[in-house]
């Protein structure tokens, strides 16, 4: 089961990434625990320098920017 983790303090950009991670895992099928971190302590953790943050599987994949569903499928299909 992939762990995919969206780190952002709940602003728009952030829940769009939320979002976009649930229908990816979706529309590729795949067996995934989604969550959500909006808790500041929690996310300092990460290092997190800008949000949203998408983490797959304890590795930083996108930062910065909102990830479309089209490449998070692609990075759930490449591991």
């Amino acid at each position: 089961m992939k762990k995919i983790k969206v780190l952002g303090p709940g602003c728009k950009k952030c829940q769009t990434a939320y979002n976009n991670a649930m229908e990816a895992v979706r529309q590729v099928d795949v067996e995934a625990d989604v969550i959500k971190i909006d808790d500041i302590e929690e996310m300092i953790k990460y290092n997190v320098l800008a949000t949203p943050v998408l983490i797959i599987d304890e590795e930083e994949k996108v930062a910065g920017r909102v990830p479309q569903v089209k490449e998070i499928k692609e990075l759930l299909i490449a591991q």
